[in-house]
């Protein structure tokens, strides 16, 4: 069965994508291929019914579809994306407040999956052990420097993105590579308090 998309803007698809659940049921179809929605619902912890639900609505903005199913009664779902990224840069108000409640998202995911692996790591063979990454660093960038980097960065990455490989070693599991990168000061100044007027 196949279902075209409503149009969309990007506002509305950041909007749609900016609850965790979706974000997480997105996340699994785009690492894990395409499923149902008992599957998804199980691997991220929602009953099969709201999720199938919030799959509908992902459904509506273009963020899956569905899939060929061997049975007629189960409904596959797959990611009709490989990423997911906001953009600071917006083109109103609804947009720029989509892409900011799209971002809170994705860091409240990130920040999660890296709690529950730290909690689990001692668990892990020391090869996995040894293959992680926690870093954080201090650039002295521009602009133009800061977007050309994340573009390279991007390039470097594409390659390993699960469902673009078709081809990998027989011990590849996926891996969770996350990136951030805004103008520090702005994270380190408090937000300016709303005045009341006297």
């Amino acid at each position: 069965m196949s279902t075209s998309p409503s149009p969309h803007t990007p506002a509305q698809v950041m909007k749609a994508l900016a609850l965790p659940v979706r974000l997480e049921a997105l996340n699994f179809l785009m690492s894990s291929g395409p499923a149902t929605s008992s599957t998804i619902a199980r691997a991220i912890g929602e009953s099969p019914s709201n999720c199938s639900y919030h799959l509908r609505a992902l459904l509506r903005v273009g963020l899956v579809e569905d899939a060929e199913s061997p049975s007629a009664r189960e409904r596959l779902w797959k990611a009709s994306v490989t990423g997911v990224r906001s953009s600071g840069s917006s083109a109103g108000p609804e947009e720029a407040q989509s892409a900011a409640d799209l971002s809170a998202a994705v860091l409240q995911l990130d920040q999660r999956l890296a709690r529950n692996y730290l909690a689990n790591r001692e668990q892990l063979g020391r090869e996995w052990q040894e293959a992680e990454a926690i870093s954080s660093y201090a650039l002295r960038a521009s602009p133009s420097e800061t977007r050309q980097l994340l573009k390279d960065i991007d390039a470097l990455i594409r390659p390993f993105i699960a469902p673009l490989r078709t081809e990998a070693p027989t011990d590849a599991e996926i891996v969770q590579l996350s990136l951030q990168a805004f103008l520090k000061s702005a994270a380190t100044t408090p937000p300016n308090p709303t005045r009341t007027p006297s």
